[in-house]
């Protein structure tokens, strides 16, 4: 009882931090904003289990209202890291308050990196594009940062805008939206937490006059998947009001394919207009191929990726142009191609044609499954293949990406709403014999996990990013 007193406690000033000074707090990578008390308290025991050692509520607590207290800058703050760094180090430090402007010295006194905010327009509102809105009016803030401001679809009736936000509110997989969220058919908009969000109705990209709207300068993040190449992805940039655009499928010939994490900082931010963030498998493969590659070299592998069924296949057997995908999703495993392998080449380069790659749809409406069966150069073992992907998941540039899971029970579902890349599924790795070959299990929520990664890279590309302390 009091442990959840004081949980309820510190979500108020999570609340505060975010809403008054963007201050976003975080517990090993996992959200607390909007997350109930037993949430936040499962998420404390699970970092003693990552951490083995204490991560008590009433020390975020403390740490939390010092952070409140001071001027900081907006950031992004792992208060997970800063507890188990006081359990370690308070003896050091004459209180609370002198501790966290030892730890987030860079951040006190100091100006914002970013003042400005970014518009951005989503063209397309299918299961990305509406997980997309969720994020981006949930972390909006005082609007500092990315401001979801239009939504392009074909059809803008009253019967089209009812249906689009009552799919937006309540979903299946991910469960009801956490806010309110109205449409205002007279002006053609969605309300959401009180944020006017423009829907547009228009077939033809170029021919789009964002600036009516206010909106300029914007970054359009295209979740249709209907283009991927230059030429057709270039009409975005013809529309008035449109400066960026951010395809949610992997880019073909020139284009970026960028995986968050592991290539964003190659990017020409200045010259480069259209970026991809590549596939949700890429994503989730990249990260781990990262581990493995630069810690032990890896001389071939094959990956191969349980997904759960998309829209694109048929919920009773119907024609599809692709083999097997015209056979029923709900009742069949189908074997299908992927190009996860040939695209996580073009993030790491080293891995060009040593890797193959296929894809298995299963029965599942969320939440995949990537085993990477790699030969590496150095012998290994078990132990040391899962302290790499433990440093890697706590510190270094892939923190974001990957969560480690030591649960020996962890299934499909417990990764719906997972906001890394990938989940790297300790208890399920094995290593040969000879050293010689290592097979990991990587998890990945196709859809949330995936969206997560966009947002980053949307960040990114807007220059919209805040502190860091993970």
């Amino acid at each position: 009882m009091d442990d959840e007193k004081v949980a309820i406690e510190f979500i108020n000033v999570v609340g505060k931090l975010w809403f008054d000074k963007s201050i976003e707090l975080i517990l090993l990578r996992s959200q607390l904003l909007d997350r109930g008390a037993a949430k936040v308290l499962n998420k404390h025991v699970r970092a003693e289990t990552i951490l083995k050692k204490p991560v008590k509520v009433q020390d975020s607590l403390l740490l939390a209202k010092v952070i409140l207290a001071e001027n900081i800058a907006p950031a992004r703050i792992d208060i997970g890291r800063l507890n188990s760094e006081w359990t370690d180090e308070k003896q050091n430090y004459e209180n609370e308050r002198a501790f966290i402007l030892d730890k987030l010295k860079e951040f006190v006194d100091a100006k914002p990196r970013s003042t400005k905010s970014k518009d951005v327009v989503l063209y397309g509102f299918g299961r990305i594009g509406r997980l997309l809105a969720r994020e981006l009016i949930s972390m909006a803030g005082n609007g500092t940062q990315l401001r979801l401001r239009a939504i392009v679809t074909r059809g803008s009736s009253a019967d089209d805008l009812h249906k689009r936000i009552s799919l937006f509110r309540k979903d299946s997989v991910h469960g009801p939206f956490n806010g309110v969220a109205n449409e205002d058919i007279e002006n053609k908009c969605f309300i959401i937490n009180g944020h006017i969000v423009h829907m547009i109705d228009a077939s033809k990209p170029e021919d789009i006059d964002y600036t009516q709207y206010g909106i300029d300068d914007a970054l359009l993040i295209d979740n249709t998947g209907v283009w991927r190449d230059r030429e057709n992805l270039s009409k975005h940039l013809k529309a008035k009001g449109i400066s960026k655009v951010l395809l949610t499928a992997p880019g073909k010939g020139d284009i970026p394919n960028v995986v968050y994490g592991a290539n964003q900082n190659s990017l020409d931010l200045e010259n480069e207009n259209i970026f991809s963030a590549a596939s949700c498998t890429t994503n989730a493969i990249v990260p781990g191929l990262k581990v493995i590659a630069e810690n032990f070299g890896i001389i071939k592998g094959h990956i191969e990726t349980i997904h759960s069924y998309t829209n694109d296949q048929n919920l009773l057997d119907n024609y599809h142009k692709k083999s097997r995908r015209g056979r029923s999703a709900p009742l069949n495993m189908v074997i299908t191609e992927t190009g996860a392998g040939s695209a996580a080449a073009k993030v790491i380069p080293s891995l060009k044609g040593i890797l193959t790659s296929n894809a298995v749809r299963v029965p599942t409406p969320d939440v995949s499954l990537a085993i990477l069966t790699l030969e590496v150069e150095n012998k290994v073992t078990v132990e040391e293949v899962n302290e790499k992907f433990l440093q890697a998941a706590l510190k270094g540039t892939l923190i974001e990406q990957i969560r480690y899971s030591n649960s020996t029970e962890f299934v499909s579902s417990d990764g719906i709403g997972d906001s890394c890349a990938c989940i790297y599924d300790m208890p399920a790795t094995k290593v040969s014999a000879d050293g010689k070959t290592v097979i990991v299990y990587l998890w990945y929520d196709n859809e949330f996990g995936y969206t997560s990664q966009v947002v980053r890279l949307a960040k990114h590309i807007g220059k919209v990013k805040s502190y860091r302390y993970y």
